[in-house]
């Protein structure tokens, strides 16, 4: 079977991309990539690994704040945690504003493993930027801002989307 060269050269399926776009495609694609590889690195699935990214990035949570920022029940935010205290990832511990909750909190040597895959991906990231000037720098930026843009605008909910079926 012959290998379909078409991303790389700007185009997808019947259509032509600029090659910028097509890169992005390329990179969110390796996103994904590099997810599940950070995933087999810390012995989780990818509903664990979203976990696990909340509490890394902002901290202890609540069982209810963890299941809202993942988009899931409580209860399954019960089996997300079980699985993560099992593997040694988190802990829960007595919710100090609230003495009859608990918080999820991530386990530091965890927080180190995952930054250790992480750090040199985010550095690397950050360094590509080092051979453009402040000029090109403000474009890269206003361009990835705008595509973000255009992200939020196809996650928007539609009027239709709010309604319930007939």
């Amino acid at each position: 079977m012959q290998r379909d060269d078409a991303p790389l050269r700007g185009e997808r399926g019947s259509f032509s991309v600029h090659p910028a776009t097509a890169l992005l495609r390329e990179i969110l694609d390796l996103t994904t990539d590099f997810e599940r590889h950070l995933g087999r690195q810390l012995t989780v699935n990818p509903t664990d690994l979203n976990a696990m990214e909340e509490l890394i990035r902002d901290g202890a949570l609540s069982p209810t704040e963890l299941a809202r920022r993942l988009g899931v029940s409580t209860a399954a935010v019960t089996t997300v945690v079980d699985r993560l205290t099992a593997v040694g990832h988190v802990t829960r511990e007595p919710n100090p504003s609230d003495r009859r909750g608990v918080v999820v909190v991530p386990n530091p040597d965890s927080v180190r493993a995952a930054m250790t895959t992480l750090l040199p991906l985010i550095l690397g990231t950050d360094q590509a930027l080092g051979d453009f000037d402040d000029a090109e720098k403000a474009t890269i930026t206003a361009y990835l801002g705008r595509v973000a843009d255009v992200y939020r605008e196809q996650l928007r909910p539609a009027a239709s989307d709010d309604e319930p079926a007939a």
